[in-house]
């Protein structure tokens, strides 16, 4: 009997070490393919930084003839379409998810909730035919000649909103990237939202509290860490999208202040160039440039961490 008892915990000991080794394993394998997904690229891109060194990502020129290659007009596309998606997404997610947690009549929540679930679901080249073909005429005919007449003019934001009428550029990719993106920071949001005690709003309305109060100054403040990593995750899906962008920024490698006009980005690039690279220092410019669009997206994602770190600090929460 003495035996029995012994053996049991031998054994969940060697069960516990057993699991702690493959979950140890599991994590330190997405660490190493990491590690080896970026030294990979910045061995394929090694040509393009030693012909051009720290010119490669300030440098304005990509001539496939005369071989010079700079990444800065994709940097600057994919900086900016990210930049206006987000501008776009993060007010509608938000509100999305407000109306479903708390405005919503509860027969409503579950068919809305499910129609923002099945818009990320749309594959993006989807996206970019509608964008194409329905979208960048209708910005074309009738958005950007009203832009350019009235904000045209103006001192300030006047430059990012002159240049001919041609539907497809930056403006119109970031509109499509942020419908792309709305539904996972609202879904994020809205299953957030639904985490916050009943007890915190019960205790606001106890207060007198009206709705607006107990959004503004108990959901939204107790949720805050959790919006803000939802709205990276947007951030990390619109710089690595491809196919959409590629149908509607118009793949232009011109550096130009206004959003009505072509450009490129870093993705866009890549799919459209890498079947056509026909000599090693074009293909490894597009590996740069992948290498490039990596560290953008670490540093983004690291940028989040540290946010978000600083925010549970400050508000006294463990990070």
């Amino acid at each position: 009997m003495s035996d029995r008892g012994l053996s049991k915990p031998a054994s969940g000991a060697g069960a516990d070490r057993v699991f702690g080794l493959v979950t140890a394993g599991a994590a330190w394998l997405v660490l190493i393919v990491l590690g080896a997904a970026m030294a990979a690229m910045a061995w394929g891109g090694r040509l393009a930084f030693q012909t051009f060194g720290p010119g490669f990502v300030t440098g304005r020129d990509w001539d496939v003839v005369g071989a010079k290659f700079g990444a800065l007009v994709p940097i600057y596309g994919t900086l900016v379409t990210s930049i206006i998606a987000l501008v776009i997404a993060v007010p509608v997610s938000i509100g999305i998810a407000l109306f479903l947690t708390d405005i919503a009549p509860r027969w409503t929540r579950g068919p809305i909730g499910m129609a923002i679930e099945l818009l990320a679901a749309i594959p993006s080249i989807i996206y970019g035919m509608w964008g194409l073909f329905i979208f960048a005429p209708f910005m074309a005919a009738n958005v950007e000649p009203w832009l350019t007449a009235h904000l045209g003019p103006l001192p300030l934001v006047g430059p990012l909103f002159q240049g001919p009428p041609i539907g497809i550029g930056m403006l119109t990719a970031g509109i499509v990237l942020g419908i792309m993106v709305i539904p996972f920071i609202a879904s994020v949001a809205r299953d957030v939202f639904n985490a916050v005690p009943p007890a915190l709003r019960e205790s606001a309305v106890a207060l007198g509290s009206t709705r607006w109060e107990i959004l503004s100054r108990v959901t939204l403040p107790y949720t805050r860490s959790a919006i803000i990593g939802a709205i990276f995750l947007g951030l990390g899906r619109a710089l690595g999208e491809t196919m959409a962008v590629t149908f509607v920024l118009g793949n232009a490698h011109d550096l130009s202040g206004s959003l009505l006009m072509p450009s490129n980005s870093i993705a866009a690039a890549i799919a459209n160039e890498f079947t056509e690279a026909d000599t090693e220092l074009y293909r490894s410019s597009l590996i740069a440039l992948a290498f490039l669009l990596f560290m953008v997206t670490l540093i983004v994602l690291s940028l989040a961490k540290l946010l978000l770190a600083r925010v549970n600090k400050t508000h006294g929460r463990a990070g």
